[in-house]
């Protein structure tokens, strides 16, 4: 099912929310990619919606983290503390919880 235009429209605000919130926290720069997404998860346990944010500080070195509810209801205290950066390295494992 397509979603409205207006409801694409507040899903990007909400993205670019999220995106800033991640920047500033870890002191991004604006050349740094950073990728949020909402995805779904079919898996037991799992919370029905989730969001995954991940970004780059080397070609070869990803951070990811995830929080479990929908993009639109995170909130920057939601995202991990600045000094968990390195602990936030990902291994390319990228499974559900």
């Amino acid at each position: 099912m397509l979603k409205s235009p207006s409801a694409r429209s507040e899903a990007l605000v909400a993205i670019r929310r999220v995106k800033a919130f991640t920047r500033a926290r870890f002191s991004l720069d604006e050349d740094v990619a950073v990728m949020v997404s909402e995805i779904a998860c079919g898996l037991p346990g799992c919370p029905p919606l989730e969001t995954v944010v991940a970004f780059w500080t080397a070609p070869d070195r990803r951070h990811q983290f995830k929080v479990f509810k929908r993009v639109a209801d995170v909130v920057e205290d939601d995202l991990p503390p600045y000094w968990m950066k390195d602990a936030i390295v990902s291994d390319g494992d990228i499974s559900c919880c």
